[in-house]
């Protein structure tokens, strides 16, 4: 089931400093990023092995998830708000913002025969 993190922040008068530290639930092999997204709408996959830590570090989006048991959607609309996604959740970002860039850390290396295109039913 997906779940958000809420990332530690250190904020004062120079700004804010958001630290992932000890709290991701695997080690991270790749690091993606997706920006100038316009109407469409990314993923719409799930995973055999791999979980995906999202961060929306500017702007905002959705994420709809479907893990054969619960849909929900999630708004990621901070920097310090890290959704979890787990191999069983079918998912799909949408609703960017024109300055949205959207962080994705995996646990995996990219593998085409690790996802799973077909959404539940």
């Amino acid at each position: 089931m997906a779940y958000i993190l809420n990332l530690k922040t250190f904020t004062d008068k120079r700004g804010n400093l958001t630290v992932i530290e000890k709290i991701l639930p695997f080690d991270i092999k790749r690091v993606f990023y997706i920006y100038g997204v316009d109407d469409s709408i990314r993923g719409g996959h799930r995973h055999h092995k791999t979980i995906q830590a999202a961060i929306c570090i500017k702007g905002s989006c959705m994420i709809s998830n479907n893990d054969n048991t619960l849909k929900e959607d999630f708004l990621l609309d901070a920097p310090y708000k890290c959704l979890i996604l787990e191999p069983k959740d079918w998912h799909q970002m949408h609703h960017f913002t024109p300055d949205a860039i959207l962080m994705v850390f995996a646990s995996e290396y990219f593998e085409e025969k690790d996802y799973i295109y077909q959404s539940y039913q």
